[in-house]
């Protein structure tokens, strides 16, 4: 149980506890930033309180069978429609509440980015919360714990995730991707190894971008603006590359206060793509400000 997933032990081994010892909660509040394994160890937990094995996680039985062929009929997400989580959705989850569990003993409903629920979503799952079946379990799984009511909190148990430490990932990235990540990739994925795994197809061109950067004062503006060639073709993933630029130029600033200026550019440069200037006069005036502000 949890094998698999990266970092929280102590929440991992708190829910363990919990179902050995037969102690597990109506209701769990999972907070923590997006892509440190939240829904992962929810999956995991349902998976664990709806196995039929005497060791509650056998891999074996009908249930945990069926949980890994995505047919447990006892064990439901929720996700949002949209960008938010409908009273509809809600209110259908309500219904499929009260009918008794099929296979296993329990039911387990896992709300996805529930921090999106309406204020009306809310308040109709209250009524859920308040009095759940014994058989159920629901666990909400958000990033932003202000956007969730005060009543909802007072009736889950709150478990805060932390983002993964800058050593475990680096080797877990090693291990299973064959990344060999820079400490500014690092300071990009911000504990989350869900970024660092969308990240890995663009790792060479992130590459790419912190050699040229990190050397600019070296670089003749010709040779600048060919190395930085893959800013031109990327366009729907331009504002994390800036993003990324700016990590670089931040620690290149504590050396340089020359580099504050190339900060200011950059985001200046984001503010004119956001307002649909032409995409690569924008890129080109960024470079050409950024080297002449440097060499």
């Amino acid at each position: 149980m949890f094998q698999n997933i990266l970092g929280n032990d102590k929440i991992k081994e708190l829910l363990q506890e919990s179902i050995k010892n037969n102690q597990v909660s109506h209701s769990y509040l999972f907070i923590g930033e997006s892509g440190i394994g939240k829904k992962m160890i929810a999956k995991e937990f349902a998976k664990a309180i709806l196995c039929l094995g005497d060791n509650k996680y056998c891999d074996n039985c009908k249930s945990c069978l069926e949980f890994d062929g995505g047919n447990n009929p006892d064990f439901s997400i929720i996700e949002p429609d949209g960008n938010v989580i409908k009273i509809d959705q809600i209110r259908e989850m309500q219904k499929e509440v009260q009918e008794k569990p099929i296979i296993s003993n329990k039911k387990v409903y896992i709300i996805n980015d529930a921090d999106k629920m309406k204020r009306e979503a809310q308040n109709a799952l209250l009524k859920t919360l308040e009095e759940p079946p014994e058989f159920v379990t629901i666990i909400l799984v958000g990033e932003n714990e202000n956007e969730f009511l005060a009543t909802i909190k007072s009736r889950c148990m709150i478990l805060h995730f932390n983002p993964i430490s800058n050593s475990d990932m680096t080797k877990y990235l090693e291990e299973n991707y064959n990344m060999n990540v820079t400490s500014n990739m690092l300071d990009v994925f911000q504990g989350s190894i869900g970024k660092a795994i969308e990240l890995k197809d663009k790792q060479e061109e992130y590459l790419a971008i912190e050699q040229a950067i990190e050397n600019l004062e070296k670089e003749d503006l010709i040779d600048l603006i060919k190395k930085l060639d893959i800013l031109y073709t990327s366009k729907d993933e331009i504002l994390d590359m800036l993003d990324y630029i700016n990590i670089i130029l931040l620690k290149k600033s504590k050396e340089n206060v020359k580099y504050t200026d190339c900060i200011k550019i950059v985001e200046n440069t984001k503010r004119r793509i956001a307002q649909n200037a032409n995409y690569d006069m924008s890129i080109d005036n960024m470079l050409f400000n950024i080297w002449e502000e440097v060499v």
